[in-house]
């Protein structure tokens, strides 16, 4: 197995705010999103890290995250809703997560040991104490997770499924709590990384329970063990590293998000490769994502 810290350019698509990579195991590629643009891409992932014949669709409004279903089609975080686009037919609405009318919308999500997707959400005003985590229950109802957040973003889970590790990035936070496979069910929730510059983005875990952190500001990917120890750090050539995820059939690439968002044209010179995607073979197994398991399909499409 490789083992380096050395990143190379996987794909040289610009995205605005290039996020939330995944593998899709049933097509055998790579997605991730570009937030802003409302686009999800998918492509072919290579023996070396890199990633080609990529397609992309389109969504209107913003789109947060996507993720694989059982039967093949993908869960998509649009502006306010949750989407489901199948592999054959019409896109069609699942559940609303904001209502309409608030300043805000869908960020990152991920389906969670059992398939059920979890989903947080990000302010566009003033207000940014009262951000949620909710999880949608195989019935197409919501539960309520958190709803004190400043900034609900990455998701990860030890590999056995019973830690549930959340990223709250405006108070530089990961919190971890016990989680229930079975019911859902959760405990009190703790600080586990606190970070004193940058500020903590996407997240996923490897096959030794330790987080893999990208760190928005910095141009950096740190993973930390599961008691929260700084344990290594990959630098990447762009300051807002957004995602990180493990890709591949056996998953020991670790595919890199970045954007161009929010940075100056001089900070845009220096850092030319800003918004790119990224890869790396850290030498280390990554935890494959599981399906989304999906909800019946009486389910009525949301308004």
């Amino acid at each position: 197995m490789t083992i380096t810290d050395a990143v190379i350019l996987a794909n040289p698509i610009t995205c605005e705010l290039g996020e939330g990579p995944v593998w899709d195991p049933i097509r055998e590629a790579v997605l991730w999103v570009d937030i802003r643009r409302g686009l999800v891409f998918s492509g072919r992932l290579d023996a070396h890290g890199r990633i080609s014949d990529v397609e992309h669709v389109p969504f209107p409004g913003t789109v947060g995250a996507v993720a694989v279903a059982e039967d093949g089609s993908w869960i998509v975080a649009a502006a306010k809703t949750l989407l489901v686009h199948p592999a054959t037919g019409s896109t069609r609405g699942l559940a609303r997560v904001i209502p309409g009318g608030e300043p805000r919308r869908t960020n990152d999500g991920k389906p969670d040991p059992a398939g059920r997707f979890l989903i947080g959400t990000l302010s566009l005003g003033d207000d940014s104490q009262n951000e949620v985590l909710v999880r949608l229950e195989r019935d197409g109802s919501l539960t309520t997770i958190d709803d004190d957040l400043t900034l609900s973003n990455g998701l990860a889970w030890s590999p056995d499924g019973s830690v549930l590790y959340s990223v709250d990035t405006l108070r530089r936070v990961v919190f971890a709590r016990s989680y229930d496979m079975v019911t859902g069910a959760t405990g009190e929730r703790r600080a586990l990384i606190e970070f004193a510059e940058g500020f903590p983005d996407g997240m996923c875990s490897d096959e030794d329970g330790h987080l893999w952190i990208a760190m928005w500001g910095l141009g950096e990917v740190r993973r930390y063990t599961p008691d929260g120890e700084h344990q290594r750090t990959i630098r990447v050539p762009a300051p807002h590293v957004s995602s990180v995820a493990f890709a591949g059939p056996d998953p020991e690439t670790l595919v890199i998000t970045t954007a161009t968002q929010d940075l100056t044209d001089e900070q845009l010179a220096a850092y030319p490769l800003s918004g790119k995607l990224f890869s790396t073979q850290p030498g280390v197994r990554g935890l494959p994502v599981p399906l989304w398991s999906g909800v019946p399909e009486k389910q009525k499409e949301t308004p």
